[in-house]
């Protein structure tokens, strides 16, 4: 616990929103306003509560925020698919949108279940490269 900039699965969901950012900004994305906030929120949602989880302090509270995560994740293939279906990126982009989240999601499954292992009360404990 606590250099979170070093999981994989934080990383990985970095270079999602990063992804997204530039993907929402241009053509027909960039103009809708309200699908263009909420992929985004939901994209940066889940690097952002691997970090706050990793920085807890305890695996409980970690699990939470690593639900969290898993649930953007969620959101953002749900938010993709009704992109690609209005015509706003490419079956491509969805595809590539689509994989990162799976790739993503199940890495958070792997860190939920090793911190399950480990919930002792306020107890630290090592973090796999997840």
């Amino acid at each position: 616990m606590g250099n979170f900039r070093k999981l994989e699965v934080w990383q990985l969901a970095k270079d999602l929103s990063v992804y997204i950012y530039k993907l929402t900004g241009k053509d027909k994305f960039a103009k809708d306003y309200d699908l263009r906030g909420q992929i985004r929120k939901a994209a940066v949602s889940i690097p952002s509560n691997v970090a706050e989880g990793d920085e807890s302090g305890s695996n409980k509270q970690s699990i939470r925020y690593f639900n969290i995560a898993k649930g953007s994740s969620a959101e953002v293939q749900t938010q993709s698919i009704i992109a690609f279906e209005i015509g706003y990126i490419s079956i491509e982009e969805n595809s590539e949108i689509i994989n990162r989240c799976e790739i993503i999601s199940k890495k958070l499954v792997n860190l939920i279940k090793f911190r399950s292992q480990h919930l002792t009360p306020n107890t630290q404990h090592p973090t796999p490269n997840t």
